[in-house]
């Protein structure tokens, strides 16, 4: 644990170096450059149009499914309690 106190004191007391002093604003000029093969309009529209299809899609096909009976463990009529699946009912 000493080395560790040692080197946050070294860390601390070291001066800031000169490259960070003004990174703020290089950072916000990148951010405000755009790329020009950035284009949201086609590429958003056709991903937000598959999405909803494959989400309609898949709303249909799972609509369809029928439901079994209850699957909690201790219920008499389980399709999987042990008795059922031994007896070969289904």
């Amino acid at each position: 644990m000493d080395d560790l106190d040692a080197t946050l004191k070294r860390l601390v007391l070291a001066p800031v170096p000169e490259a960070l002093d003004e990174i703020e604003g290089r950072v916000l000029a990148r951010i405000g450059r755009r790329s020009p093969a950035y284009r949201p309009g086609i590429g958003l529209a056709a991903v937000t149009i598959a999405a909803l299809a494959l989400g309609m899609v898949g709303g249909e096909v799972t609509a369809g499914a029928r439901t079994s009976g209850s699957l909690a463990p201790l219920a008499g009529t389980s399709p999987l309690a042990p008795s059922n699946l031994l007896a070969g009912d289904r």
